[in-house]
C-alpha cells in the first residue's frame, strides 16, 4: 500500500509525530486541526465562533493541498470542550461544506491541545 504525506503552509504545521494528512488508496485522512493561525502558530483570538472558523479554514487548506476540497469529505469528527457550542458548529460548518453534508460525530472532551475549545479531523475521498 502506497502512502503519501500531504503538507501545506496554509494550515498549521504538525506539532507532534503525525502528518497534516495522508493519502492512501485514493482516500485522504486529515489529522485533527485546532484553531491555530498557520502564520503565527498561535491560537486565534476571539470567541468560539472564531475558533470554529479557523478549524474549518485549516481543514480546507489541507484538503486543497491534497487536490480536493471539503466537498470531498465523507466523514468529519468534531471535538468540543463544551457541547453547548454544538449549534455554532452546525451553523458554521454549513458555510464550509456543501450538501450532501458528510457523516459526522460531535464528541465532548475534557481538554484539547494548546487550550483550544474545538478540533476537527476529516476523511476525504476523490
Amino acid at each position: 500500500m502506497t502512502r503519501q504525506a500531504i503538507t501545506t503552509a496554509g494550515a498549521p504545521a504538525a506539532i507532534g509525530t503525525y502528518s497534516q494528512a495522508i493519502r492512501s488508496a485514493g482516500t485522504v485522512y486529515v489529522s485533527g486541526q485546532i484553531p491555530l493561525d498557520p502564520a503565527t502558530g498561535a491560537l486565534v483570538e476571539g470567541d468560539i465562533r472564531a475558533q470554529i472558523h479557523q478549524v474549518f479554514r485549516n481543514l480546507s487548506a489541507v484538503a486543497e493541498a491534497a487536490g480536493l476540497g471539503l466537498g470531498s469529505a465523507v466523514k468529519v469528527n468534531v471535538f468540543l470542550t463544551d457541547l453547548a457550542n454544538f449549534n455554532a458548529v452546525n451553523e458554521i460548518m454549513a458555510e464550509y461544506f456543501p450538501q450532501p453534508f458528510p457523516a459526522r460525530a460531535a464528541i465532548g472532551v475534557a481538554s484539547l491541545p494548546r487550550g483550544a475549545a474545538v478540533e476537527a479531523d476529516a476523511i476525504l475521498c476523490a
